[in-house]
């Protein structure tokens, strides 16, 4: 028996992403794109998302996501636009706080915390009911090597990411029952506009790296890729753990150098 009627194509996949305009949010949300997904690609960065209106299937959203305005609009322009959400990329975070004791770094914290913290909880508050609504999904927070230990001179930092770790543990077991699966990445030393004047200090590069077993700086997109995988159902076992993405460098003890 034959039938006249073509069978629609499947809807491709539909993953937001913040922190987009550069660095890691950027390489994963091109990677996605490049896959076959469509985008929302959101960050306060307008110049920088302007690059990424260039490729087919992608949206993007100027806006601060330590605003739950912002994260709902983003899940609203996913669904409006493109009828689903499968998968959240919680990226966006920002450094600094100085000195514990110095003018003003309270405020700084508070800033970081709402960027760092605050706009993933968001981002997972305006996810979740998309993702339901399609049967499951996956959320993947951008955490940090920062947030497995501490760090001379970015106790704020330090918290901030710490924060997010547990925060991916409680929501992951608060939705694992409904097919909804939350993870994280702790990124180690990675080149982006964060460490770009890390980088570009000869000397404190090498300290970096030398730290490092695979002795160089990742590059984004090696980031986007376990944020693939995390989002992928090759994956779909694994939920409430945060994956070091860190050339082995939260696998030594800090007592010897590895070796050269």
């Amino acid at each position: 028996m034959t039938s006249d009627t073509t069978p629609e194509a499947p809807a491709a996949p539909v993953a937001l992403v913040t922190g987009a305009a550069s660095g890691i949010g950027a390489a994963t949300a091109r990677l996605f794109a490049e896959r076959g997904h469509h985008v929302v690609a959101v960050d306060v960065d307008k110049e920088g998302l302007a690059e990424l209106d260039t490729l087919d299937g992608v949206a993007t959203l100027v806006g601060d996501v330590s605003e739950e305005d912002t994260n709902t609009a983003a899940v609203r322009l996913a669904t409006d636009l493109f009828g689903r959400l499968d998968a959240a990329v919680l990226n966006a975070g920002i450094g600094g706080a100085g000195p514990l004791e110095s003018p003003g770094a309270i405020e700084r914290f508070d800033r970081l915390w709402a960027v760092n913290v605050r706009s993933v909880a968001l981002g997972i508050r305006a996810a979740v009911p998309a993702l339901r609504a399609g049967g499951g999904g996956a959320i993947v927070a951008t955490s940090s090597v920062s947030g497995l230990r501490g760090d001379p001179g970015t106790w704020g930092y330090n918290a901030t990411k710490a924060a997010v770790i547990n925060l991916v543990r409680g929501t992951a077991i608060d939705y694992a029952a409904e097919n909804i699966r939350i993870n994280a990445i702790a990124p180690g030393g990675t080149a982006t506009a964060l460490t770009a004047a890390q980088i570009a200090d000869p000397r404190f590069s090498e300290l970096i790296t030398g730290r490092i077993p695979v002795h160089r700086w990742a590059d984004p997109r090696e980031q986007a890729e376990v944020i693939w995988f995390l989002t992928s159902p090759a994956a779909s076992y694994v939920t409430g753990v945060t994956v070091p993405v860190d050339g082995g460098l939260s696998a030594n003890g800090g007592i010897l150098p590895p070796p050269r």
